[in-house]
């Protein structure tokens, strides 16, 4: 009996230890499970916390990228505002030199009115005293002037420039020479369709297609006068030179003789 009882002592012991072991195991789970919660926790949040500071991150790089496009384009902007000033002063600049303009139109107009219509009257004697030639033509022309000058429906640029263009075409009378025909009466005998020639302002001829009439205009006489046969050929050479028929060539015309004293 008492050998039994020895032999499960050892037994006895054993199970108590184990029991004791499994006592603390329990407790040490029972402390250890929340730590790795709370580690496991502390792992997720520093991720999360992590991932924030990514996404802000990312988002201020994104700010501060569109903080500097929105900076040079407010330099631009500055930079395009002050171009537009500078245009706009000098369009101010220009306005006020125009309305000063305008505001001296009223008074230009009062001064060349009565310019024009003395350079219509010029022009008029001028016709009058100059050689006859194209009369028609001419005084037709300072007619028109005269009554362009009460034509309400012209501006004053436009007058001008028409007195300007009639002082241009009686200008270039001077220097060009020029062949037409035409009708004139001399002496109460009226000639039909004869052939004037006009060299510049320096003389004034007209013959008959049968060539026994040739005459000049005599400028201190005012009227016409024979001219010499002789100068027959002259007068059909300049003629043609004037149709462009020939080139230009020396030839003689007939003019008044300088008098002594005259030509300074």
């Amino acid at each position: 009996m008492n050998l039994k009882m020895i032999s499960r002592g050892p037994l006895v012991f054993l199970a108590l230890v184990s029991i004791a072991l499994a006592f603390q195991t329990s407790a040490l789970a029972q402390d250890v499970d929340p730590i790795l919660d709370s580690s496991r926790q502390a792992v997720q949040d520093t991720d999360q916390s992590q991932e924030r500071v990514d996404q802000l991150d990312s988002r201020i790089q994104n700010l501060l990228s569109d903080f500097r496009a929105n900076l040079k384009q407010l330099e631009q902007l500055n930079r395009y505002n002050a171009s537009q000033q500078r245009q706009v002063d000098a369009q101010r600049r220009e306005i006020e030199s125009l309305t000063n303009d305008i505001n001296n139109i009223a008074s230009l107009q009062r001064a060349i009115q009565p310019l024009m219509e003395d350079m219509v009257e010029a022009l008029d004697q001028l016709v009058e005293a100059d050689l006859p030639f194209l009369l028609d033509e001419r005084r037709g022309r300072v007619q028109r002037l005269r009554n362009l000058m009460d034509d309400p429906s012209r501006s004053p640029a436009q007058r001008y420039r028409l007195v300007v263009e009639a002082y241009q075409i009686e200008n270039e009378y001077g220097r060009t020479i020029e062949a037409y025909r035409g009708s004139i009466e001399v002496g109460g005998r009226q000639f039909e369709n004869v052939e004037f020639v006009r060299i510049g302002r320096a003389s004034l001829v007209f013959r008959t297609d049968d060539d026994e009439t040739l005459m000049r205009f005599d400028p201190e006489a005012r009227q016409w006068v024979n001219l010499d046969l002789s100068f027959l050929p002259d007068v059909k050479m300049a003629s043609r030179i004037a149709r462009e028929q020939i080139p230009p060539d020396l030839m003689f015309i007939p003019v008044r003789a300088p008098r002594a004293g005259e030509g300074g």
